[in-house]
C-alpha cells in the first residue's frame, strides 16, 4: 500500500473529518485482539462494534452489546473503509524526541518543530513531547517558550528538558561544556519557562542539587526522570523515593549492570514506580537486554521511543544536535568528534515492527509499550493511548507485514490507506 503525503499539523486546521466507520481490520483494544468496525465521528471515536466483519455484516453481538444491526445503523450516511487483511492500533505516543525530518526541536522555531511533527506522524506517532539537549539555560528558555505554544494548540504534549542537569560522565551526546548541576532554583526557571507544559526532565541524581531538584519536579506535576547518570544503585533508589519516575532510555548513558555494583539498571527495573525508555533500533540495545527488561518491568512499565534526532526520515549525512554535529551512516547516528552514539533514526513504526516480528513481543504488550504507557505517563490517557469509545481517533492502520498503511489523528487522515 502506498501512503500518500502527510497533512502538515496545525493545531486548528486540517482535513474535513466526517464520519467514518472502518470495518475488516483487526483491532487491538485495551482488553486485547478482536474483530472489529469502528465508527469516527468529528474528532471521536465514538462506537467499537466488536464481531463486525466488511460493512459490519458480521452476526453476533460482541462484548460492547453490538449486534449486526445496530453496526449497520451506525454506518448510514458514513464513509466505509473496508481495512481486511489489516491492523488497527492506537496512534503511538513517542515521550522523547529530539528531531526528525531534517528538523529539530532545539533550533527553537515553530516552522522547525512542525516539520520534526510531520515526518514521525507520517510513521504512526499521533502524540509527541518536544526533548531539548543540553544547551544555555537563556537557549533552552526561549525554546521550550516556542515549544509551548505548540504545545497550547495540539500539536505537541509538551516539553521534555533532556539536560543540562546531567553526570558530565555519561553526557554522551550533550556538550560537557554546557553541563550543569541540578539547582533547583534553575530547574524551576526552566520549568516556568515552558508555561505549563513541561512534562518531564532528564538529570543525575547523585550531583549536588539533585535529589532537591526531584522532589520540585514531583511536586510540580513534571516528571523526573533518572539518565545520563553515573548514580549508584543506593542513590538511584532514594532518588525513587524522593518522586522520580522514569528511567531515560535504560542502559544507554548509565553505568552498566554489575554483579557486585548492580548500578542504576537493577535499581530502576526492580521498582515498581518506574516506567522503563527503551530504543528499539537495534543498535542502542542488543535484543536479548531488551527481553531482559521486559521480563523484568513487565510490559505495563515500558515506554519504547525514539530518541530521534533530526536524521529520522532521512539519509546518511551530516545534521546538528544542539550545538554539535552528529554523521549518520547507514542510519545510526554518531558525534563528529568522539563518535559517541547521537541518538537514532529510529521512528515509532520501526520499533513497533522490530518488537512483534523479531523480538517476539506479544501485539498488544507493544501497544502498551508504544501507546497506553507512555499517555498515561503524560496525562493524557483519558483522550488517547487506547481504541475505546469517546477518546481522540488516533489510528495506526498496518498492513500483515505490519507496515503502515494508514496514521488518522483526532479523525482526519494523515496518511489515507490505499484501500478499497
Amino acid at each position: 500500500m502506498s501512503p500518500t503525503s502527510p497533512t502538515a499539523p496545525t493545531g486548528t486546521a486540517g482535513p474535513t473529518r466526517g464520519r467514518t466507520v472502518l470495518t475488516g481490520a483487526r483491532v487491538v483494544l485495551p482488553d486485547g485482539v478482536a474483530d472489529a468496525a469502528l465508527r469516527v465521528e468529528g474528532e471521536l471515536i465514538t462506537g467499537v462494534i466488536a464481531g463486525a466483519g466488511r460493512s459490519g455484516e458480521s452476526g453476533d453481538a460482541g462484548p460492547t452489546g453490538h449486534g449486526r444491526e445496530e453496526a449497520r445503523e451506525h454506518e448510514r450516511g458514513a464513509q466505509i473503509v473496508d481495512l481486511s487483511g489489516h491492523w488497527i492500533v492506537p496512534g503511538f505516543v513517542d515521550m522523547h524526541v529530539h528531531g526528525g525530518g531534517g528538523a529539530s526541536f532545539s533550533a527553537g522555531t515553530a516552522e522547525e518543530a512542525l516539520r520534526v511533527v510531520a515526518t514521525h506522524r507520517r510513521h504512526g506517532t499521533t502524540t509527541m513531547v518536544a526533548s531539548t539537549v543540553t544547551g544555555e539555560l537563556g537557549d533552552l528558555a526561549q525554546q521550550a517558550g516556542a515549544l509551548s505554544e505548540l504545545a497550547e494548540q495540539g500539536d505537541l504534549a509538551g516539553v521534555h528538558f533532556e539536560g543540562p542537569f546531567i553526570s558530565p560522565g555519561r553526557c554522551g551526546a550533550h556538550d560537557p561544556a554546557l553541563l550543569r548541576h541540578p539547582d533547583p532554583t534553575e530547574v524551576r526557571k526552566l520549568v516556568d519557562a515552558a508555561r505549563g507544559t513541561a512534562r518531564m526532565m532528564t538529570l543525575a541524581p547523585e550531583l549536588p542539587g539533585g535529589l532537591d531538584s526531584v522532589r520540585l519536579l514531583a511536586d510540580s506535576g513534571v516528571i523526573a526522570a533518572v539518565g545520563h547518570t553515573d548514580s549508584t544503585y543506593e542513590a538511584t533508589a532514594e532518588a525513587v523515593d524522593a518522586g522520580a519516575t522514569v528511567a531515560t532510555h535504560l542502559f544507554n548513558a548509565m553505568p552498566a549492570l554489575g554483579h557486585r555494583a548492580p548500578g542504576p539498571v537493577a535499581a530502576l527495573l526492580e521498582d515498581e514506580r518506574i516506567t522503563v525508555e527503551l530504543i528499539n533500533d537495534g543498535v542502542h540495545l542488543h535484543p536479548a537486554v531488551l527481553e531482559l527488561a521486559f521480563h523484568r518491568a513487565g510490559a505495563a512499565r515500558v515506554a519504547l521511543i525514539t530518541d530521534a534526532m533530526g536524521a529520522a526520515g532521512m539519509g546518511d549525512g551530516r545534521y546538528p544536535l544542539g550545538p554539535l554535529e552528529v554523521e549518520v551512516r547507514d542510519g545510526v547516528a554518531r558525534l563528529t568528534e568522539g563518535g559517541s552514539i547521537a541518538g537514532s533514526t529510529l521512528t515509532l513504526d520501526v520499533a513497533f515492527r522490530r518488537a512483534v516480528t523479531l523480538d517476539g513481543i506479544p501485539v498488544e504488550d507493544a501497544v502498551r509499550a508504544l501507546s497506553a504507557n507512555p499517555a498515561r505517563l503524560l496525562g493524557v490517557y483519558d483522550r488517547t493511548g487506547s481504541v475505546e469509545a469517546g477518546k481522540h481517533a488516533d489510528l495506526v492502520v498496518l498492513d500483515a507485514a505490519f507496515e503502515v498503511a494508514g496514521v488518522m489523528r483526532r479523525g482526519a487522515w494523515t496518511v489515507r490507506p490505499d484501500v478499497g
